[in-house]
């Protein structure tokens, strides 16, 4: 009887809350902010130390630099735009009306978020290149037109906007899809009671509930454009025109010129707070809390005469965004030359046997790949649920310092975190540069944001009176959270895990920087291959990373922790 009272008492004494906690903040402040003191640093010293402002002047007054930022700018705001307007319409007709086959649409919508957009630039490419493109062959061939004639060129700025669009579309989408599910169907059942037709309802009362999703996502789309690296690089750079991405990585060229990479990342930097911060604050409007109201359920929208016509649109947009870029991989991994025909004859397996066993490099990039996948998704998803656990039980003074480091990186580029880390362990007080850790590093801070605020979320649905019965019976919080906690959340820990592993299979803008020739992955070959022009061995490589994915999505879904019930999401932001 006295070992059982005492012991919680014991249990109290040895509670390693606090250690936890500093060593977190330390470590999580660390990742943060010893990339940005970097930055900071090179941008405003010269190489011999002294500090100067020389970088900033440069960079206002070098007309290649602000070119590039206002071309990326102009790019940025055209994928907003196109995404916008390929996302509501699809948005509406998957979620509020009786458009056959809407639940496989939305699925094969957020297919779209699998699929590396320089993978997709790469197979716009095979599909549109003046030259050899698929499109324009056929094109071409049909019209017996010389081959000087093109009917698209992906190698323009709009060729650019287009690409990117077709794979940023899906973050407005969702939020869109999302925000329509909520919309209580009393407020358009009022409408209709009133005399308004289905176009009025729509138009004054349906919109405008969602419209701050609209703005939202396609915040989210502009800021994914900006800081894009990959498909600005292989559209971008062949067209004879750099985007501010492309032009920063072109400043690590020999000679290296890091004290300008650093000042161009500034403003880059700014400029993603801001949209961050105008993103939370329309999502926080007062509007927008109307919301989610369980006041009835959505409307259904019969579409009548329009439902093939609606239906055709759905499936031009997969055509552009899925099916298109899909088969013009598959097919050039399958044929000899990427400009030859597809038929029973040509059909070869040449490049998978090249690329799985001649081409030296890629064993050793689909091990350094999926080993940082799976370390990265796990270092993660551990450091997420602990974090969240301290932040949202609020277990010591300052708790919720946890919960804005974890997320601070959202609001940083990954170029420009590449940048950082860059000038943060390439020196000599570090050395990590040329090793998989820097890589490690950079991962764990890209994805850190998505999996805490996951698993944030989830915590929040799990009451703390399980956990305070634990400890009256004598578990120590970590205990408690082993055994108790996270046997509850496990569900939202392997959805977070897989998301990471995902993102980091897929991830170029940092990775462009930080890798050498011992510790290349799988983006990094793919993106070399490209400016050598070998097409079969790119479509065999990415479509190996297209199909890891789509079976890590399915089997996480498919585990009997998610009780047949669960999804794993794949959006980002």
């Amino acid at each position: 009887m006295t070992d059982a009272v005492l012991m919680p008492e014991r249990v109290r004494r040895i509670d390693v809350s606090v250690p936890v906690f500093v060593l977190l903040a330390l470590g999580l402040g660390v990742l943060v902010i010893l990339p940005l003191f970097w930055l900071v640093w090179y941008s405003v010293h010269e190489d011999a130390g002294g500090f100067t402002l020389g970088n900033f002047v440069q960079l206002v007054t070098d007309d290649t630099m602000l070119r590039a930022y206002g071309i990326a700018i102009a790019m940025a705001a055209g994928v907003g735009v196109l995404s916008c307007l390929l996302a509501t319409p699809l948005a509406w007709l998957v979620a509020r009306t009786d458009l056959p086959g809407r639940r496989a649409i939305r699925a094969l919508v957020t297919a779209s978020f699998v699929t590396p957009p320089f993978l997709g630039a790469i197979a716009w490419e095979l599909l549109a290149a003046p030259n050899s493109g698929i499109i324009n062959v056929l094109y071409r061939t049909l019209f017996g037109l010389p081959r000087s004639d093109s009917l698209f060129n992906i190698y323009t700025f709009p060729g650019l906007v287009f690409v990117i669009g077709c794979f940023t579309y899906p973050f407005v989408f969702t939020l869109v899809a999302n925000a329509f599910d909520r919309v209580p169907g009393d407020l358009e059942d009022a409408s209709a009671i009133l005399g308004g037709r289905a176009a009025t309802t729509l138009w004054r009362v349906t919109l405008p509930l969602v419209l701050p999703s609209m703005l939202a996502g396609t915040l989210i789309a502009v800021l994914q454009a900006l800081t894009m690296f990959g498909s600005p690089a292989i559209l971008a750079l062949p067209a004879g025109f750099h985007v501010i991405t492309t032009k920063i990585w072109s400043l690590f060229q020999f000679p290296p010129q890091l004290g300008l990479a650093a000042a161009a990342a500034m403003p880059l930097l700014v400029i993603t707070v801001l949209l961050l911060r105008g993103q939370k604050a329309i999502l926080g409007r007062r509007g927008y809390t109307v919301l989610g109201g369980k006041s009835g359920a959505p409307r259904v929208v019969a579409l009548g005469a329009w439902r093939w016509p609606a239906f055709a649109f759905a499936l031009f947009v997969l055509c552009l965004t899925v099916i298109f870029p899909y088969l013009a991989l598959l097919k050039t991994a399958l044929v000899p030359n990427a400009g030859d025909a597809l038929t029973p004859s040509t059909i070869t397996l040449s490049h998978f046997h090249f690329v799985l066993f001649d081409f030296s490099a890629t064993r050793l990039a689909l091990y350094n790949t999926f080993v940082l996948g799976f370390l990265s998704a796990t270092t993660v998803a551990v450091v997420a649920m602990i974090v969240a656990y301290i932040a949202t039980r609020k277990l010591v003074r300052g708790a919720g310092i946890l919960g804005m480091l974890a997320t601070a990186p959202v609001a940083i580029p990954g170029i420009v975190l590449g940048v950082g880390l860059f000038l943060s362990y390439a020196n000599p007080t570090f050395q990590l540069y040329g090793t998989i850790w820097i890589l490690l590093i950079a991962f764990v801070t890209i994805e850190l944001p998505a999996g805490y605020q996951q698993i944030s979320s989830a915590f929040h649905g799990v009451h703390p009176e399980l956990e305070e019965a634990s400890r009256i019976l004598g578990a120590s919080r970590l205990k408690t959270l082993w055994l108790i906690t996270s046997p509850m959340l496990r569900t939202s820990v392997v959805a977070a895990w897989c998301f990471v592993f995902v993102g980091t299979i897929r991830e170029l803008s940092a990775t462009i920087l930080l890798t050498t020739a011992n510790t290349k992955l799988v983006s990094v070959i793919i993106y070399d291959l490209n400016e050598s022009g070998d097409m079969g061995a790119i479509c065999v490589l990415g479509l190996i990373l297209l199909v890891v994915s789509f079976l890590v999505v399915f089997a996480v879904n498919r585990m009997p922790v998610l009780g047949g019930g669960g999804s794993v999401s794949t959006t980002r932001g």
